[in-house]
């Protein structure tokens, strides 16, 4: 027995990825996993239809036609609607399902099976399926890229018989996996690098790297991360305390790059309008959290603005702007985790054979939900007003004649 896997042509505007590359598609099939990829669906990552010809896969003239015989879709960002009413009952979609806004009603009406791949678990084993971690790795990468092309300024110093060029300085707001990265490759490019964030953890980090650590260094602090190693959102207080240490080091600073995301909610205001006229005129900031609302209330999603002087930089995909790359992360993600839950023998996935990511991945199982995430949230109920106390009635004084 084999199974079929359809890759898909991405429909979502602006989005140049693919979920497979003619290198993971080479090691599907030698599962024994028939490949099938919509025409097209690499062109704008630079892989070619036929070099995944070449690597085993067929070639179908359309998504639709391709999840039709499909057991498992790859993605990289949910099919629309239409595209999942033409999947076999009980057929496999896996990829980014951006779970926290998930829409379970066609994965419901067609009996699908959801495995969101944000959701994989910070655990070691799972390290090289965590498409989250492979894609803002490249986005923080790319976001001091284009910080760089929108500043009017060199990045390293330079001394020259004209005179020396001071190095541009470089913030970069969140040291998670694009923060590091955005950190190492603006001192790759000579910058003089600082960064903050409210894990304490993170200091050793940013210094091995060559930057300078900017932090409220308080009780609160001590514990702002999740045991999934996620920031924490913190108090009014303590925003009040970081607000106001940077609001004194952004007005200091070249760009400014800003990575704060908080799992299922609003991105966090770290930016805010006082601050960014307090910047130089020439000034940049990257806001890589622009598809969650963005770290600063002036960011536009997938525009390039200036206000007050400012270049604010609010892409939602920079992943997608090194498409090849950030594809074949992307893909070879999806093979590990396929590679370690196929049964060779029955030749199909089997989800038990590691359910500690298996469970924290699966939001729907054969139209069914089952993850924590689309449970209804209980409804708090109102606390009854207590009775009011009925004033006991006044006595009047008689008066003695």
């Amino acid at each position: 027995m084999s199974i079929t896997l359809a890759v898909l042509k991405e429909t979502a505007k602006g989005e140049p990825r693919v979920s497979a590359i003619p290198e993971t598609v080479k090691k599907l099939t030698a599962l024994g996993i028939n490949v099938t990829v919509t025409k097209g669906a690499g062109e704008q990552a630079s892989y070619l239809d036929g070099d995944y010809k070449d690597a085993g896969a067929s070639l179908s003239v359309s998504n639709d036609a391709a999840i039709a015989k499909a057991d498992m879709v790859f993605c990289i960002r949910t099919p629309d609607a239409k595209t999942l009413s033409k999947a076999k009952k009980g057929a496999m979609i896996i990829g980014g399902l951006s779970p926290f806004s998930f829409d379970a009603k066609p994965f419901k009406d067609g009996g699908l099976t959801a495995l969101a791949m944000e959701l994989m678990p910070r655990i070691t084993r799972a390290q090289n399926m965590d498409i989250l971690s492979s894609q803002s790795n490249l986005a923080g990468y790319q976001a001091v890229i284009e910080g760089a092309n929108a500043f009017n300024r060199a990045l390293p110093m330079m001394m020259t018989a004209a005179g020396t060029i001071a190095p541009a300085k470089a913030f970069i707001m969140g040291v998670g996996v694009a923060g590091l990265q955005a950190i190492a490759t603006a001192k790759r490019l000579g910058a003089s690098v600082s960064a903050t964030d409210v894990r304490m953890a993170t200091k050793e980090q940013v210094e091995s790297l060559g930057g300078k650590f900017v932090f409220v260094d308080d009780e609160e602090a001590k514990n702002a991360e999740t045991s999934g190693g996620y920031a924490k959102e913190m108090s009014a207080t303590y925003k009040k305390k970081q607000a106001t240490l940077i609001a004194e080091t952004i007005a200091k600073q070249d760009i400014v790059i800003t990575t704060a995301l908080i799992p299922g909610r609003p991105a966090p205001e770290l930016v805010s309008e006082d601050m960014v006229k307090s910047m130089k005129p020439g000034s940049v900031i990257v806001d890589l959290a622009a598809p969650m609302g963005g770290n600063c209330p002036l960011t536009e999603p997938d525009k390039v603005i200036v206000k007050h002087g400012v270049t604010i930089i609010g892409h939602t995909n920079l992943a997608g702007h090194v498409a090849t790359d950030s594809s074949a992360l992307f893909a070879r993600n999806l093979f590990n985790f396929v590679n370690l839950v196929f049964d060779k023998d029955a030749g199909k996935i089997d989800l038990s054979k590691d359910t500690e990511i298996t469970s924290a991945i699966t939001l729907m199982n054969n139209g069914k939900a089952v993850h924590d995430i689309l449970k209804p949230k209980p409804q708090a109920t109102a606390k009854p007003k207590p009775a009011k106390k009925k004033k006991a009635p006044v006595k009047k004084k008689v008066s003695k004649k």
